[in-house]
């Protein structure tokens, strides 16, 4: 994927925070905070798988891109960014170098605008070096439907011109709506259209786990 170049901020600022419709898929949510009334959560993967997965996508993305070099991570806001930031940590321990790890917000370039509630937009954080001529690894929590990593190609060309873009994800669920695949993957994970992914990390959420909710007739 080569996005075309234009122009934007300089590396190391923030987008400022309107109010714009939420980040959510066309269809049914990817993840949800809690489950709803009479659903169960069915646990899939706790802490330590979490942990694992992480380690082995940060192998992945070194042994693909032959080291360290040229690397810059990008998560997509909530839980890409503190996934990201998982994963330069695992890719310093490994390497014993420092890899750039940003966040990307999403939310303007959704194709849903019209159709979502509100809400804030988050910062988009680029690390100081840029993208440019830079192997980009985009960080999400569950790939679904395909739209959010559309929305996030579309706002990574605003930024500059990748030599390369690739797409980590902790969960991929199915149900693409697009042609868009992920390059490394924790773990697919086979679902329905009525059931919901809901990842939690600790930094926000107080724990890791991610869980299936819902699904029943």
């Amino acid at each position: 994927m080569s996005p075309a170049q234009r122009a934007t901020d300089p590396p190391g600022t923030s987008a400022p925070a309107p109010t714009v419709p939420n980040d959510i898929p066309s269809t049914i949510p990817t993840s949800a905070a809690s489950a709803p009334p009479g659903s169960e959560a069915r646990s899939v993967l706790e802490a330590a798988e979490i942990s694992r997965a992480l380690s082995r996508i940060a192998h992945e993305v070194l042994e693909r891109n032959k080291g360290a070099a040229g690397l810059v991570l990008l998560g997509i806001p909530t839980r890409g960014v503190q996934l990201a930031r998982r994963l330069a940590r695992r890719l310093a321990e490994i390497e014993g170098t420092e890899v750039p790890v940003g966040a990307l917000d999403v939310t303007m370039h959704r194709d849903d605008l019209r159709r979502q509630p509100v809400r804030t937009i988050g910062a988009t954080e680029v690390p100081e070096s840029g993208i440019d001529d830079r192997v980009v690894v985009l960080v999400d929590d569950v790939l679904y439907s395909g739209r959010t990593i559309r929305a996030a190609l579309d706002a990574l060309s605003d930024l500059g011109r990748p030599r390369a873009v690739r797409l980590a994800v902790l969960v991929d669920r199915g149900h693409r709506e697009l042609p868009i695949r992920a390059d490394h993957v924790g773990k697919n994970l086979p679902t329905s259209q009525l059931e919901r992914v809901r990842v939690h990390l600790s930094e926000i959420d107080g724990e890791d786990s991610v869980a299936i909710v819902g699904g029943a007739g």
